[in-house]
């Protein structure tokens, strides 16, 4: 019932935006004329014809949906279906009398269901069943009386057959066909694998053996038969959604294989994975798993509570909240400064800060750095520049920056005065989080790894020194090709998702943390070769990613020049040639080189040009790049590039408990 109600919320909007404003999505506040309109009867009556047309459109739909319970008994899921088919039906009937949209008849009915039953006595009262209750709904519901005669027949839609083999040519078993409908539900007998040969007899299972063979394992529960074929079902086009009881032990041992190829095919969107099932005195458990297209639903509901995913197991990911953090994963992730006032400043104003003198002979580039932020890894650098006094420094030295520090004191500390923190207060020159360990980590490197923490797309991307990155991502302090190369693999992807947290609106993405998404990560131990493989694909992949950003037909390079220190943050730009010693520090001229645009035409094409457009529209060759560092990553795993996500968790799973000491060596 959800994708119809979800289609009814949908039809809704647009009629009553209709009737609102005359249009199916308008855009802004329409303010009502001061006059009135001679044309808005007009337009009125128009609006209603539309939605009448509109809400009849949907009614339709909905009398014209085909279920089928290909092991339908006596009809019971069958009649509950159908009532709340009628039910969704009257609330629409009702909403077009309210809104004067005309009148409509009940046409859902019976003949919209489709069953399939072996044994000819449940044939026969599934089919009672439904007419009863369509007669009953339309006596309560106050809808008429209908014509004689009361119960027909359908033998169109109920069939009296095997559902899951064929056996009218039983030299010939075949797969027999089921009804094209738009959903499945339904009970499917229970047996497990052990007693199916002492039931069923050895010839039937022989021929069920062999006509599904690769398919469903041999030793499988006998419902597992109506999974997989509602599952090729769905495949082929033939069904749009399965809902289906089995026995608990679906989720374990060869059953599962079934959960497992629907899981690579589709999607699992709703399950229970143990329920206590108590009538007539019976008392089993059972699992009731639902499932549908991929990218169909983009929620999920295990026993009750919304899920990231549903693994084969009927488990979520949430179970990998078990992983261990790993030693060798600590100290290397860190969240960037936070500010606590604008240190932030444009480049104009960072140009003039650099290139003016101080008292002490330092140079302003010593406090004055460039700085990122989320908004410039996934869309454009802006060019922002802060101001940064690092961790520690005390303020009568960072009042030897003289220009720096005055506008730091006229414009940060009067914010930070009114902060209820008594050290934020005292320490208003510097950065409320100044991150210290972050700053020791990144010093010897050139250049470390950064991502978003939080983003639609979960991107890596390098930074050179000495940018100094916001609390808003995450450094990571190593610098090789390969660390870039498995972090930007689908398996730390796959990993991130589960163990990160998505946000309220979808499209604003998941939130990453370092503390669960990275140093739970167990990485691969590559042989040289391997992690030769892995650098290579990931350089190539940064190579064509910059490349597509900033494409030298439209930027060119342009160099900064200001003073700076050697040995200090800047000595990868210092000039040589203009080094001079000054007693307790060599002064050189920093030559800053940064790509801009070639005119306003490039600037304008550059615009468009981000990291999240890139990832959202994923060309081929994106896809290829990525698709070539995957299998170089799984390869150094020693496991296959097909995996699926909730197979790739599983044994991402497994390796952390190894390292961890939890577990023995994994498969």
């Amino acid at each position: 019932m959800r994708p119809l109600r979800r289609e009814w919320a949908e039809t809704k909007t647009t009629i009553e935006s209709l009737l609102t404003t005359g249009k199916k999505m308008p855009q802004g506040t329409i303010s009502p004329p001061s006059t009135p309109d001679p044309r808005s009867a007009a337009r009125r009556r128009k609006a209603v014809g539309e939605s009448a047309s509109i809400l009849h459109q949907f009614l339709t739909r909905l009398q014209t949906v085909k279920i089928l319970d290909p092991a339908c008994g006596s009809g019971n899921f069958l009649y509950v279906t159908l009532l709340k088919l009628k039910d969704l039906e009257k609330e629409v009937i009702l909403y077009a009398m309210a809104q004067d949209l005309g009148g409509f008849l009940p046409m859902v009915g019976p003949w919209q269901l489709h069953g399939i039953e072996i044994n000819p006595y449940a044939f026969d009262l599934a089919q009672m069943t439904v007419w009863i209750g369509w007669l009953q709904w339309i006596r309560f519901n106050g809808f008429g009386q209908p014509q004689e005669p009361i119960l027909r027949p359908m033998a169109g839609n109920f069939r009296c057959m095997d559902a899951i083999i064929d056996l009218s040519d039983p030299a010939d078993p075949r797969e027999p066909q089921w009804e094209k409908v738009d959903y499945i539900v339904g009970n499917p007998p229970f047996l497990g694998g052990k007693m199916l040969r002492r039931e069923l007899g050895t010839e039937y299972m022989d021929r069920l053996f062999s006509l599904w063979n690769g398919r469903v394992p041999h030793e499988s529960d006998l419902c597992c038969y109506w999974f997989e074929k509602a599952r090729a079902h769905m495949t082929a086009g033939d069904c749009k959604r399965t809902g289906l009881l089995a026995t608990q032990g679906i989720r374990g041992g060869t059953n599962r294989e079934v959960l497992k190829r629907i899981q690579e095919s589709n999607d699992i969107f709703w399950a229970v994975s143990d329920r206590d099932w108590i009538l007539d005195g019976a008392n089993v458990h059972v699992s009731m798993v639902g499932f549908g297209t991929k990218g169909a639903d983009d929620t999920r509901v295990l026993d009750g509570q919304p899920v990231r995913q549903i693994n084969a197991n009927l488990s979520t990911a949430a179970d990998i909240t078990q992983a261990k953090r790993i030693d060798g994963n600590l100290h290397l992730a860190f969240m960037g400064t936070t500010k606590g006032g604008d240190f932030d400043i444009p480049e104009t104003q960072a140009l003039e800060f650099l290139r003016a003198p101080n008292p002490h002979g330092r140079p302003n580039s010593d406090v004055v750095v460039p700085w990122i932020n989320g908004m410039d890894l996934t869309k454009r650098p802006s060019g922002t520049w802060i101001i940064d006094f690092g961790a520690g420094m005390p303020e009568q030295d960072a009042a030897k920056y003289e220009g720096v520090f005055e506008y730091v004191r006229t414009v940060v500390k009067p914010e930070r005065n009114q902060n209820n923190r008594e050290s934020y207060r005292r320490l208003w020159w510097q950065h409320v989080e100044a991150r210290p360990a972050m700053r020791a980590a990144l010093m010897p490197l050139t250049r470390f790894l950064t991502t978003c923490r939080v983003s639609k797309h979960r991107l890596f991307v390098w930074l050179t020194a000495p940018t100094l990155p916001d609390s808003a991502t995450f450094a990571f302090a190593r610098s090789d090709d390969n660390f870039l190369g498995i972090l930007h693999s689908r398996l730390h992807e796959v990993w991130a998702l589960a163990q990160g947290t998505q946000l309220r609106e979808k499209e604003s993405g998941f939130r990453y943390t370092p503390t669960t998404c990275f140093e739970t990560f167990p990485f691969p131990t590559p042989t040289p070769d391997q992690e030769a493989a892995i650098a290579a694909a990931a350089r190539d992949l940064n190579i064509l990613r910059e490349t597509w950003l900033n494409p030298p037909e439209w930027t060119r390079q342009e160099v900064l020049e200001f003073p700076g220190t050697v040995n200090g943050p800047w000595d990868r730009y210092i000039d040589p040639a203009t080094i001079t010693d000054r007693g307790t520090f060599k002064l050189g001229a920093v030559k800053y080189p940064r790509l801009v645009p070639r005119d306003a035409d490039s600037a304008a094409q550059l615009a468009k040009r981000t990291l999240t457009n890139l990832y959202n529209q994923r060309p081929t060759w994106l896809a290829d790049a990525h698709r070539r560092l995957d299998a170089s990553v799984f390869a150094a795993y020693g496991w296959p590039a097909e995996l699926t996500d909730a197979q790739t968790l599983e044994k991402l799973l497994e390796l952390n408990l190894k390292r961890a000491g939890e577990t023995d060596e994994p498969s």
